[in-house]
């Protein structure tokens, strides 16, 4: 969990985050109907929700091509904005988990987390575009792309 802990360190905001309690991430589960990657519930039940909005500018400076994370959503928004978002487009079977900055949604597939699994493949929703994208085979190796900034 290296990758997630160098992730905090160098992007999280400095605000209190407050980690997020495993029976409340259990219970999303539930409503979900599906396991939560292992390296995302270390995240926000060790961290809470992480705000990076130093990721855009450090991304813009470098002129890298990569999409980048401003903020991870609340456990209420992970299951009502993977439902608004279909519902307004988006594939059907995503698990949105963070956002960038203009509306564009990092998810996990539906069927990634029919199993409990250590880590899972991360997709990019364009909300303009209306396409998802895979990003990155892992939770893990994708924090690790900023940390490689």
């Amino acid at each position: 969990m290296n990758s997630i802990d160098l992730f905090v360190k160098n992007w999280g905001s400095k605000n209190v985050m407050v980690p997020i309690a495993s029976d409340d991430i259990a219970e999303l589960e539930e409503k979900l109907n599906a396991f939560l990657p292992d390296s995302y519930k270390y995240l926000i039940s060790s961290y809470g929700l992480v705000h990076s909005p130093n990721v855009l500018t450090k991304i813009c400076d470098l002129g890298v091509n990569i999409s980048e994370v401003q903020d991870f959503l609340s456990l209420d928004d992970v299951f009502s904005l993977s439902k608004l978002y279909e519902m307004g487009g988006m594939p059907k079977g995503h698990i949105l988990f963070a956002s960038d900055c203009k509306g564009n949604m990092f998810c996990f597939k539906l069927s990634d987390c029919a199993s409990a699994q250590t880590d899972v493949a991360v997709w990019f929703y364009n909300y303009g575009l209306c396409t998802v994208t895979k990003v990155s085979d892992s939770f893990s190796e994708w924090l690790e792309q900023f940390n490689d900034l």
